[in-house]
């Protein structure tokens, strides 16, 4: 189901919960690459999805029960970085994996995950992964 009207305005009843809670620049990038997807792939829903995921994470990362800017455009974990239906690795969620530790620090405070000073890079983005869908879920009910 597209999400975007004929006048290209996003449908907000139309997005994941989570992009309901983000800024309008993530609604409407989320949006308008789901509907281009979905008319390229012949209303293949799932695929429109990704691709709008995708699309997503290159410019934003999941905080908590939303979406954020990142500071630097560009995929956001090994799997992103491979493109393609085919991909191979892990999705680090929308998660910023490829973010300097000391970012990873900040948002794993601003969630106040707790023994953050003693996590490695790779603890803290699945601290932070737990964390978002914790959020999200919470948001939702």
């Amino acid at each position: 189901m597209p999400k975007t009207t004929a006048r290209g305005d996003v449908k907000k009843s139309e997005l994941p919960s989570t992009l309901e809670r983000s800024d309008e620049k993530a609604q409407r990038t989320f949006a308008e690459a789901h509907d281009a997807a979905l008319e390229q792939y012949d209303g293949d829903e799932q695929r429109a999805h990704r691709v709008a995921y995708a699309a997503l994470k290159h410019s934003y990362e999941k905080v908590g029960d939303h979406w954020e800017p990142k500071a630097r455009r560009g995929p956001s974990d090994e799997r992103a970085a491979q493109r393609g239906p085919n991909a191979k690795g892990e999705t680090a969620e929308g998660v910023d994996a490829n973010a300097s530790k000391e970012h990873l620090l900040g948002i794993a405070r601003r969630l106040d995950i707790s023994g953050r000073s003693r996590m490695t890079k790779d603890e803290l983005v699945e601290a932070i992964k737990k964390r978002n869908r914790r959020e999200a879920a919470r948001a939702r009910s």
